[in-house]
C-alpha cells in the first residue's frame, strides 16, 4: 500500500465519492477502485461496503481508519518538521479556535504574525469548546485558542486575555437607554444562548446563577452572530461579546440595533487562552506564533 491510496481511503471513509477521490488523486475511478480492493486484500478484511449509492465503513474499516489517520498525520508532520528545520521562517501553523474568535482575535493575530513571517502558511479549524481539545488530542491541530482551560492532563494552557461580556438587548428594550444594569433585572426574560457544549453557554449559566436565577432559554444557536441577530429582532437578551463595530463604546452607540449594557452585579468576563499538548515539541513556526500571540495580547489586552 502507498500513502496516496491511504489518503484516498480516508477521503472515501469520510464521505467523498470514489469518483471525487480519484479526481483528487489524478487517477481514474476504476484504478482507484482496484487500489482500494488491493488495500482490503493486504489488510485481510472488508473495509468499505456499499449502502445505496455510497460507501460506508465496516467495523473493521472504522478500526483501520483510526490507524490510517495516525500514519498520515505523522507523515505530514514529519514533512513539515523537515521543511521547517531547513527554513524555520516558513512552515505551517495548524490552529483551531472558537467560532466567536474568528471575527476579531484570530485575524488580528495572524495578520500581525505574517508581517514578520510572511512565508508561513496557516491551517485554520473552527470548533466549539468541547471539540477544540479533540483537535489537539487527534493531532489535527498544533494549537488551540479557547475560552477556558480544557483541564486535560495532556494539555497545557496559557491565558492570552480577559474578554468582557455584555448584556445585549434590542434597541427598543425597556433597558436600552441604560448604560449599566444588574443581570438580575432580566431574570424573567427569554435568553438567547449558544447550544450546550459551547463555552459561552456555560459562562452564561454560571453568571445567571451568581445573579440568583436560572436563565429562561428561548432560543439556542451555534454562532454568536446568530444570537446577535435574534437579539436585534427583539426575541430576547443575550450575554455576548460586543460586536466589532461597537467595540469602542458598545454601551453608548445609538445607531446599533443592539445595545450593549455593562453588568454591575456579576463579573461578566471570560478567559481567552492558547493551548498545546504538553509533551509535543512544536515546530519553529508554531513556536514563533505562540510567542507572538502571548506578547501581542499581553501588551494590547482587552480592557474590562
Amino acid at each position: 500500500m502507498d500513502l496516496q491510496v491511504l489518503r484516498s481511503f480516508r477521503a472515501v471513509a469520510e464521505g467523498v465519492t470514489v469518483t471525487e477521490a480519484a479526481a483528487a488523486a489524478h487517477i481514474t475511478q476504476p484504478a482507484l477502485s482496484r487500489a482500494l480492493n488491493r488495500l482490503e486484500r493486504e489488510v485481510g478484511a472488508e473495509l468499505l461496503q456499499r449502502v445505496g449509492r455510497v460507501l460506508r465503513l465496516t467495523p473493521a474499516g472504522r478500526v483501520f481508519k483510526e490507524h490510517v489517520d495516525t500514519v498520515l498525520d505523522s507523515y505530514d508532520r514529519g514533512r513539515r518538521a523537515v521543511a521547517e528545520v531547513v527554513d524555520p521562517d516558513t512552515g505551517v501553523v495548524s490552529l483551531a479556535f472558537l467560532h466567536t474568535l474568528g471575527t476579531w482575535l484570530v485575524p488580528r493575530l495572524v495578520t500581525g504574525f505574517r508581517q514578520r513571517f510572511a512565508a508561513v502558511r496557516f491551517e485554520l479549524h473552527q470548533a466549539d469548546e468541547n471539540g477544540l481539545a479533540e483537535h489537539l488530542l487527534d493531532a489535527t491541530a498544533d494549537l488551540i485558542i479557547t475560552g477556558k482551560d480544557p483541564g486535560h492532563p495532556l494539555i497545557t494552557w496559557r491565558r492570552l486575555l480577559v474578554e468582557p461580556l455584555w448584556l445585549a438587548v434590542p434597541a427598543r428594550h425597556r433597558l436600552a437607554q441604560r448604560r449599566r444594569v444588574r443581570l438580575a433585572e432580566v431574570s424573567g426574560e427569554q435568553f438567547i444562548v449558544l447550544k450546550p457544549g459551547y463555552g459561552l453557554r456555560s459562562v452564561t449559566e454560571t453568571l445567571c446563577r451568581e445573579a440568583g436565577f436560572s436563565p429562561l432559554v428561548g432560543f439556542e444557536g451555534e454562532e454568536v452572530e446568530t444570537l446577535r441577530g435574534l437579539v436585534a429582532s427583539g426575541l430576547g437578551v443575550s450575554l455576548i461579546p460586543a460586536a466589532p463595530d461597537a467595540a469602542a463604546a458598545p454601551e453608548t452607540n445609538p445607531d446599533l440595533p443592539v445595545r450593549y449594557l455593562r453588568l454591575t452585579d456579576v463579573q461578566a468576563v471570560r478567559d481567552i487562552g492558547i493551548a498545546r499538548l504538553a509533551a509535543r515539541t512544536l515546530p519553529p513556526a508554531t513556536r514563533h506564533f505562540v510567542e507572538h500571540a502571548l506578547s501581542t495580547t499581553t501588551t494590547a489586552a482587552v480592557q474590562v
